[in-house]
């Protein structure tokens, strides 16, 4: 894992952080596993636009993904390492025995030519997915199941991971990447070790343009508009604009939105950190 900064040859990459992408072993991906991404721009079935600051971007392909790793016990080889446009992570081809292809999020440290397996009686090694009853305690884990047969929904992205704390009957204690501890099923799987591509957090895009192709919008702060578009709007000259609030006039900045009535409240040990 690695950064490079560019020379300023041209204003936009005098500020330039790029990955090196030390860990990308080809740029062709699997055919087999490629499906079309339509971009919505932002608008809604009826072409009204209801999320603002989307629109333009690089064309892509979807990689499809296997999250829930339900091939247990067979044996599969990484065949590669890629870039997914899609996600901040790297990708994994992993060649199964019985002949099927399939993408998984890359762990740090997953080599070409490596083995991995998932299934309840598989060693604790970096890539392999096993339920949480049979991980050992304190063992570094991502890409975990909030329901059993879901599919990984939790720490998926780039240097995310979580740590296995306690098991107590049919719950396990997990402290995930928020900071928030909390209770999943035993029976849930996880994969073992830290996201790929951690040196995500040190790119600077260098450039207007460059969140364009990412499909952003340039976005217009609350201050300066009128107050009819926003409760932060209005003012003469530079004048900002009371308590920060979002358009729809609930606060932000320490304001707390989660129903304390949530069915999942229960599990929740430690809320996350403000």
């Amino acid at each position: 894992m690695s950064v490079r900064k560019l020379k300023p040859i041209t204003p936009g990459q005098r500020f330039r952080v790029v990955n090196g992408f030390d860990a990308i072993t080809t740029d062709k991906p699997e055919k087999s596993l490629l499906a079309p991404k339509k971009r919505s721009g932002g608008r809604n079935s009826q072409g009204r636009m209801t999320m603002r600051y989307k629109g333009g971007g690089h064309k892509k392909r979807y990689r499809i993904m296997d999250f829930k790793r339900t091939k247990a016990g067979i044996p599969a080889e990484v065949a590669s390492i890629q870039y997914d446009p899609n996600r901040t992570a790297f990708i994994a081809l992993l060649n199964y025995q019985d002949g099927e292809k399939t993408y998984v999020i890359a762990q740090n440290g997953m080599q070409v030519g490596q083995t991995v397996v998932s299934g309840e009686n598989v060693a604790p090694e970096i890539g392999n997915a096993m339920p949480l009853a049979n991980i050992p305690l304190g063992t570094i884990i991502s890409c975990i199941e909030l329901r059993p047969g879901q599919g990984a929904v939790m720490a998926r992205s780039a240097g995310a991971f979580a740590q296995l704390m306690a098991r107590d009957g049919k719950f396990a204690t997990v402290k995930l990447p928020s900071g928030e501890t909390r209770l999943i099923l035993v029976t849930c799987m996880a994969t073992i070790g830290v996201v790929s591509n951690s040196d995500h957090q040190l790119l600077v895009s260098g450039k207007a343009g460059r969140s364009r192709w990412l499909g952003r919008r340039p976005r217009t702060r609350p201050v300066v508009m009128n107050p009819v578009d926003h409760p932060m709007g209005g003012g003469e000259g530079k004048s900002s604009g009371g308590h920060p609030r979002s358009r729809n006039g609930i606060p932000a900045k320490g304001f707390r939105t989660r129903s304390k009535t949530k069915a999942s409240n229960k599990y929740i040990v430690e809320r996350r950190k403000k």
